[in-house]
């Protein structure tokens, strides 16, 4: 089995291993490090006062991690500027909020030409290269020019804009471009490989047969490979006493009402003024089920230092205070708004205690909480998820009720629709999400990317491209 090098922004050490859950990246990945003796690279989170280029090795749970320190001004431009404020909304379709700026660009290409140089020397000419999302797109051509001809793989994590609006972003060509020199490129659903296609289609001269892009002497697979849940993991959480106890508060606190559950990360492209605004409509439509139901939003913060975040936090704040003011009696609040996360365990407990999970992105690139808050249910008497058309996992959980976030009058019929259905219908739209999220599951994703990337031949001999980075 050929050695696996695991490349994404950020690694998950030992010591976030001991105090936080394993995120989706790192249980996909860790199988194929511990069986092929491989190492995760990436920055550390922590600041360093100047770049050396020092790895600091660490090896926890059988999975060798090597991560480097950036310097203020890298984390400024690289992390917070050119993929927070200007890849991340662009690719989120929100033209309006993304942020142009040299700076931004410039310490986006030091940052990842920094990577190429510190993890060069690690890769040896059999192994297997994997490179994680938008932080790191033209990785692949840095290893390149230094003269690598392993297999490298990259897997896209978010959406992929169209053509239309990706050429707002400077260098656009280039940054395609890039990709190309990847020998598989995987995306969560088959619209944002057609988006990427209709791109090359425009802009590039390439030839495209089936999943292959043509460039020059390039040969790209573009697999459609949808991130699952670690669904088997994630449904042993049900028998822990902190699930358990999570669920029994819920039910006891909503008694004779049914509880709906929103949980995302604070961020503009999970919709959640859209979903507040649509509750709202809800309750003025439905005034006979006021009392008698419930929303909690459970929303983490993220990014703070970013304005576009600092202000979603106030509307959220402005709006929840509104519709409880406008609806609340002495005895019943119709939002509970928590502003900090919870453990995997006490998910599990909230969510099977929910009668309906809000799943209702702007747009996404999978969204696993659908999928978790499926794999929570009792089979016997599931909830309903209630899931936006711009997620996408929405290609996959055919047995959501499918709603248009953008519609307030839509997700409220889709609120009402979940809430009135029998139980029969719940059982069977439940049995086949569940049976999706079990057979496409987390290492179902691992593996089918992994083989796709051992299929690829080898690269041509290195070559310059015309146009070098300057990492200065």
């Amino acid at each position: 089995m050929p050695r696996l090098i695991a490349i994404s922004n950020r690694v998950q050490t030992e010591t976030e291993g001991e105090t936080a859950n394993r995120g989706g990246l790192a249980v996909a990945l860790a199988a194929g490090l511990r069986a092929s003796n491989g190492i995760w690279f990436g920055w550390s989170g922590e600041q360093t006062e100047e770049f050396t280029g020092q790895i600091t090795f660490r090896r926890a749970n059988g999975v060798a991690t090597a991560t480097i320190d950036l310097e203020a001004q890298d984390i400024e431009e690289y992390y917070n500027g050119f993929a927070n404020r200007t890849l991340w909304p662009l690719f989120h379709y929100r033209l309006d909020l993304t942020e142009i700026a040299r700076d931004f660009a410039g310490g986006y290409a030091r940052v990842n030409h920094r990577f190429a140089e510190t993890v060069g020397p690690l890769i040896e000419p059999d192994d297997l290269v994997w490179v994680h999302d938008y932080h790191l797109l033209p990785l692949g051509q840095q290893l390149r020019e230094r003269g690598f001809r392993n297999r490298i793989g990259f897997f896209l994590h978010i959406p992929w804009p169209p053509p239309s609006l990706l050429i707002s972003l400077p260098d656009h060509r280039e940054l395609v471009e890039s990709l190309l020199d990847y020998d598989v490129v995987g995306f969560q659903s088959e619209e944002w490989r057609q988006a990427f296609m209709d791109y090359v289609t425009a802009h590039l001269d390439a030839d495209i047969d089936g999943e292959i892009v043509s460039f020059g002497n390039r040969r790209t697979r573009m697999l459609v490979c949808p991130i699952g849940l670690d669904t088997a993991d994630f449904c042993s959480a049900a028998h822990s006493m902190a699930a358990k106890q999570s669920q029994t508060q819920l039910m006891v606190s909503a008694v004779g009402r049914d509880m709906i559950v929103g949980v995302d990360r604070l961020d503009y492209s999970k919709g959640l003024q859209e979903r507040f605004i649509a509750y709202q409509q809800f309750l003025t439509n439905h005034p006979e089920l006021c009392e008698k139901v419930s929303l909690l939003q459970i929303a983490p913060p993220s990014r703070g230092d970013v304005p576009s975040y600092q202000q979603i936090r106030a509307e959220l704040n402005a709006l929840s205070g509104s519709i409880n003011g406008e609806f609340a009696t002495i005895d019943w609040v119709p939002i509970r708004y928590v502003n900090h996360g919870y453990s995997r365990e006490k998910l599990f407990g909230i969510y099977r205690a929910a009668r309906v999970g809000l799943v209702t992105p702007l747009r996404d690139g999978m969204n696993l909480v659908a999928k978790e808050y499926v794999a929570a249910q009792d089979p016997a008497d599931p909830g309903v998820l209630v899931l936006s058309r711009f997620a996408g996992a929405a290609a996959q959980l055919e047995g959501a009720v499918i709603v248009n976030p953008h519609s307030s009058e839509d997700m409220a019929d889709g609120i009402a629709r979940a809430l009135a259905m029998p139980l029969a219908e719940r059982q069977e739209r439940h049995k086949a999400m569940f049976d999706c999220i079990v057979k496409q599951d987390v290492h179902w994703w691992s593996k089918t990317f992994m083989e796709a990337l051992e299929k690829a031949g080898p690269k041509p001999a290195a070559r310059l491209l015309p146009k070098a980075v300057n990492a200065d």
